[in-house]
């Protein structure tokens, strides 16, 4: 595996390493998804895929109750979902997903990030046009037919299946992520990880040296709290 693929599995379990840090996110999560459809989950899919996140990070229940009890108040905080797109060193296309309370706040900091680390900040739809958004769902392999369980979810919208050690990956449309937790549910699957993801058209090589210039950027923009996700079109192995 390459510099890039073991840089995303360190960092993936320095995320959730943090708990105070991923709890806070997982809380934003939660709000946006209660504003967006409700605090009824059933009725909710982004609600149920935050709810999923936050038992995959073992968030208490209590907390994750609370968080929508919070979302639903009159003073509930309102967060704004913004997506700001870039390039790191070495012509690398950033994609930095934030969801923020200050909206000035948080362009000056993607920005000066941007800056600092060698790459820039870019104009909207410069780098969005690259991705594709994805639902990606992490199923237990064991006791589990690939073939029938793909057939019984293209109906759902599954788009991809492929094994991952002892997981299944279902992949679907950002669009169909409601009716494929759907399926999952009626075949009754208990998702591992569940997640919200753009992937790229293309990748561009680097490096050694030139990876780890991209990193460096990437981490820092991660710390940033008002950060959720970065994606980038960086070949990974």
């Amino acid at each position: 595996m390459g510099r890039a693929f073991e840089y995303r599995k360190e960092r993936k379990m320095k995320r959730w390493a943090n708990m105070a840090k991923t709890f806070t996110r997982i809380g934003r999560e939660i709000a946006i998804a209660v504003k967006e459809g409700g605090a009824d989950p059933e009725y909710n899919p982004r609600l149920r895929l935050a709810i999923q996140n936050a038992k995959t990070a073992n968030m208490p229940k209590a907390n994750v109750e609370n968080a929508i009890k919070k979302a639903t108040s009159k003073d509930a905080e309102n967060y704004e979902e913004l997506v700001y797109e870039g390039y790191a060193p070495h012509g690398v296309a950033l994609m930095v997903e934030t969801a923020t309370d200050n909206p000035t706040r948080t362009v000056a900091s993607v920005r000066h990030i941007f800056s600092k680390y060698g790459g820039n900040l870019s104009t909207s739809g410069s780098v969005d046009y690259m991705f594709s958004r994805k639902a990606h769902f992490k199923v237990k392999a064991e006791g589990q037919d690939g073939e029938e369980l793909e057939l019984g979810l293209i109906d759902f919208g599954l788009e991809e299946l492929r094994k991952e050690d002892d997981k299944i990956v279902l992949v679907c449309a950002f669009e169909d992520y409601g009716n494929l937790q759907k399926g999952i549910e009626e075949f009754g699957l208990e998702v591992t990880e569940s997640e919200l993801v753009r992937i790229p058209s293309h990748y561009k090589e680097l490096t050694d040296s030139e990876v780890e210039d991209v990193i460096k950027l990437i981490e820092i923009m991660e710390d940033d709290d008002d950060v959720n996700a970065v994606f980038h079109n960086m070949k990974e192995d």
